[in-house]
Parts: C-alpha cells; sequence; structure tokens
C-alpha cells in the first residue's frame, strides 16, 4: 500500500503544473493519495511555504511531503529528500523550504542527494523540476523505496537554512515581523502569546501599531467577536502564532503590509 503523499508549491492553479505533477505520482504509484496542502504559496516565497508547511503538517497524516517552492531551480542548489525523527519524509530543494517542518518532528535524521537518474523522469528539464525530479521521487519513496537509493547522503548540518527574523522585546515594545498574510488579510507575525505576556499584554489591553512612520491603535483580543465590526485586532491565530486583523475586514490592505515588513508593537500611553 503506498504512503500518503502531501503536496506544496507556489505553482498557482492556472496553469497545468499542479496536475502534471499528480499525473506524474500517480503513474509511478498509482494508488498513492495525494493531499494538496496549497499551490497559492506567493511565487518564490520560499520563507512563506517554509512556514505554510511547518504550520500545516501536524494535521496531515504521516507519508512523504512534497514541497516545491524553488526560485533557484537549474542552478547550483540540491535537491534532497530527507527523513525526520519521527520517520516522516520530506521532498523538495535544498533552500531551507524544507527545515522548519522537519524540526517540528523533532529534526533531521537523514538526508540524501536526489542523484539517481533511475528515480527521476527520463529527460530533466532546467526549469521543472516539480514534475521532472521531486515528483517521481515523492512517488517512488511513497512505494517503499529507500532514501539511501535516490543518492549520496547529506549532512544535516550542510543543509541550506532560512534566515528566520527573531522579535526584539523590550519593557514596553517588541519589534516583529510580518511572517505571512492569508487570503483575509490577516497579518502572521513572528510572535506567540508568551511574546505579548512578557510587555504585559492580556486580552483587552489596547496597544500601538507602528508601521513606519504611520501609527494605529489595536486591542488584544482573543476573537473577533470580542471586538467591534472595523476594530483593529491582535491576537493569537489557529496556529498558535500573533497575527493582526479587522473585524470585517483586509488589515494588509489597510495597513500596507507584506511579508518582510516591520511592525512595533508599544503599549498604549495611559
Amino acid at each position: 500500500m503506498a504512503r500518503f503523499i502531501t503536496f506544496l508549491t507556489d505553482f498557482g492553479l492556472e496553469d497545468d503544473f499542479v496536475g502534471t505533477c499528480h499525473g506524474v505520482m500517480k503513474r509511478i504509484a498509482p494508488e498513492a493519495e495525494i493531499i494538496d496542502i496549497t499551490h497559492g504559496v506567493p511565487p518564490q516565497g520560499v520563507l512563506q511555504g517554509a512556514l505554510t508547511l511547518a504550520n500545516s503538517l501536524p494535521f496531515m497524516p504521516a507519508g512523504v511531503h512534497l514541497a516545491v517552492v524553488d526560485p533557484g531551480v537549474g542552478g547550483s542548489r540540491r535537491a534532497l529528500a530527507l527523513r525526520d525523527a519521527s520517520g516522516r519524509i520530506h521532498v523538495g530543494p535544498d533552500n531551507g523550504l524544507l527545515i522548519p517542518a522537519a524540526e517540528k518532528f523533532g529534526g533531521i535524521d537523514v538526508a540524501h542527494e536526489l542523484a539517481n537518474p533511475e528515480y527521476a523522469l527520463e529527460s530533466v528539464s532546467r526549469t521543472f523540476h516539480g514534475r521532472d525530479l521531486f515528483a517521481p521521487a515523492a512517488a517512488h519513496l511513497a512505494l517503499g523505496v529507500e532514501l539511501a537509493e535516490l543518492g549520496p547522503p547529506i549532512a544535516a548540518d550542510a543543509l541550506a537554512r532560512l534566515d528566520l527574523p527573531e522579535p526584539e522585546i523590550g519593557t514596553s515594545r517588541i519589534h516583529s515581523t510580518v511572517l505571512g498574510i492569508d487570503r483575509f488579510g490577516n497579518v502572521q507575525l513572528n510572535l506567540n502569546r508568551s511574546h505579548l505576556e512578557a510587555v504585559g499584554v492580556v486580552p483587552g489591553t489596547r496597544v500601538e501599531l507602528q508601521i513606519g512612520p504611520e501609527r494605529y491603535y489595536a486591542v488584544a483580543a482573543r476573537t473577533f467577536a470580542d471586538a467591534r465590526r472595523g476594530d483593529l485586532i491582535l491576537y493569537e491565530d489557529s496556529y498558535r502564532n500573533l497575527s493582526i486583523a479587522i473585524n470585517g475586514g483586509n488589515a494588509a490592505a489597510m495597513l500596507g503590509l507584506k511579508p518582510g515588513r516591520e511592525v512595533r508593537i508599544h503599549l498604549e500611553p495611559t
């Protein structure tokens, strides 16, 4: 019985890229069940893809996890498959995309470069490794092929890592960074509830958000229902990250935010 394959990319759904990869995997492993996590990662958004993968995999069945956000396709970056400490297998480019998810499952057990042509399509293009290299490897792994068959080992400390932004915590302020924005315009920050509690922010506390020269006021809330329609709130989202939202609106559009922007949070002066 083939293992589950989860699939995440920045391919979108307008073109045939996702469907073609499905076809490649099904030709090799017809019984494999493929779960599409999302194909709406922002183009070339490696950090956003990595965080989405890490957030979603705890809710997925164990199996083979294929992720392709690959702005370096055709260049010097390696293609790899790795096994985490829980036994899950991750397939994708060696650009840091797979690492945060693997670390959620205890870290990297072993990693191998995808170098054996027996487990790739006969002709590998320079610009579509998702179809020609990663999808075939994922399908073969779902059938039970051993990682070592795919290519030589790679030391875990030799894998590419992402430079994940860290918040700066002061006595009454936090400097945070936007990690991602969902389709509702909610803005995910590199913070969790403990960061707010460290500066005395609890549900009901009013805070000042500084974005560039602009300043806005928000309230720390448990849920959207705690605020009036149109109010700006700071809340813990379903992945236990802190996010900014407008009840009934689009916070990212109103605040002009995108991934990588800095947001400074200050306790509102009394």
